[in-house]
């Protein structure tokens, strides 16, 4: 399917070009014409960006939001409210969910997502008859959104590092042992839109006699890995005392880290840690958002990228969906932590919210406006009250948000027009999705 696209303004090699038309055959771009006419183009007033990536989702956690502030709490407090979720979902109540929640990350400008997935069976820890049930729900709910996804199935098999057993709405999230995970995601059924990735949920969650399972599935596949690390320092100090390493390096000598390999969070890190992540080329996902809904910390981002971790962002537990917001927020954060500014440009914050999220995800083609990737084009207006008087450029990240996302096109197709999703009336669903939970 042909179709061409004329962007006002679109970022080309992390700059500003005027009059931009755009050509997509088949969901690819075939030329990038700067200066040209928009003529017989279909129009984007602003500035066109390449698609975001939120390479870090738990889906159900949109229900969350706004209900976890009552009383002061900590992160315990806030996952026994999340267990407490987890247990009312089944496959028609979380594609409802994640539908809405894949919608509302379309209207933000997220072309792909990568869903962190470990809800996977009955809440008495019984396979469903169709064992990938939940999983295959995230998948259509993603098509129905218009949006891709990596299927980020995880590995989830104890409650502590010492090993304890899964219990209540825990007994969900489990497949025995590693062995009988593996049986269970190789049957998982990929589609156009969708990759099968592996994940760790953690050190707490994987012992380490089986991490080298996961990791060895997801090597000969060829498929991304992701890993919660180090988010809590509790978690990091139970690690310490079981197994005398640090999680990194419990990681590491199950060959879980490389260059196909994401670590999430990555928040308490000691130098060896952030040396061990860089020198093997794993990637670190940072979420700010959730990171400070949850009072988790604030991470090295600066010092993780110059050891050698490329960087990319996530939502989340989605307190945010806001891939801007996550963006300046690692460089602002870094300004709080070091009372100095600077550490990051504008480009390097938009690489990490697009090129190097899709890379994460395994989707190599997206992530710039260039001919041969993938047609994602997110065009954010010049003309709101946030944006009004800002130059067309990277720097656009500082002053920019969700709410400014006029249009969305993913492989070619527009699934937001105007600000407005073509497919989904995305409050309604979230509200009727979540109500339905609650």
């Amino acid at each position: 399917m042909l179709n061409r696209y004329w962007a006002e303004h679109a970022l080309l090699n992390g700059a500003a070009a005027q009059g931009v038309l755009i050509e997509v055959d088949d969901g690819r771009i075939t030329a990038v014409t700067p200066g040209a006419s928009d003529r017989d183009a279909v129009r984007l007033p602003g500035l066109t960006l390449p698609g975001l990536a939120n390479a870090h989702s738990h889906a159900f956690h949109r229900a969350l939001r706004g209900r976890t502030h009552d009383g002061s709490g900590t992160f315990w407090t806030w996952r026994d409210r999340m267990y407490a979720l987890a247990d009312r979902l089944d496959p028609d109540s979380y594609y409802a969910l994640a539908r809405a929640t894949y919608a509302e990350m379309a209207l933000a400008g997220v072309t792909c997502v990568g869903e962190f997935h470990y809800l996977h069976h009955s809440p008495t820890g019984s396979p469903y008859p169709l064992p990938n049930a939940m999983g295959s729900a995230l998948i259509q709910a993603a098509a129905a959104a218009g949006i891709r996804i990596t299927l980020l199935d995880a590995c989830y098999l104890t409650s502590s590092v010492d090993g304890k057993p899964l219990a209540g709405p825990q007994r969900r999230f489990g497949d025995g042992n590693a062995s009988r995970w593996t049986a269970r995601a190789a049957t998982i059924e990929p589609a156009p839109h969708a990759k099968i990735g592996a994940a760790i949920h953690s050190v707490r969650a994987v012992p380490a006699d089986q991490l080298a399972t996961v990791a060895d599935w997801a090597a000969e596949r060829g498929a991304p890995l992701h890993f919660h690390l180090s988010e809590q320092r509790g978690e990091n100090d139970a690690c310490l005392e079981f197994y005398g390493r640090t999680p990194t390096e419990v990681l590491a000598d199950a060959g879980a880290l490389g260059p196909a390999s994401t670590a999430v969070h990555a928040t308490h890190l000691t130098d060896l840690d952030r040396t061990e992540l860089g020198d093997t080329e794993t990637a670190v996902c940072l979420c700010p958002t959730t990171e400070r809904d949850l009072a988790d910390g604030i991470g090295p981002a600066r010092a993780l990228a110059d050891a050698g971790s490329p960087l990319c962002l996530g939502s989340d537990s989605h307190a945010v969906i806001d891939l801007f917001e996550e963006a300046r927020t690692v460089e602002l954060d870094e300004r709080l932590r070091t009372e100095r500014r600077g550490h990051f440009d504008a480009a390097e914050l938009l690489r990490a919210a697009s090129s190097a999220g899709h890379k994460a995800l395994g989707w190599d083609d997206a992530g710039v406006i260039a001919p041969g990737a993938r047609a994602d084009l997110v065009t954010v207006r010049l003309d709101s009250v946030r944006t009004a008087g800002v130059e067309a450029g990277p720097a656009v990240v500082f002053s920019a948000g969700a709410a400014d996302v006029s249009h969305v096109v993913v492989d070619g197709r527009v699934i937001v027009r105007d600000g407005v999703h073509r497919s989904i009336d995305v409050a309604a669903e979230l509200a009727r999705s979540i109500g339905a939970l609650w």
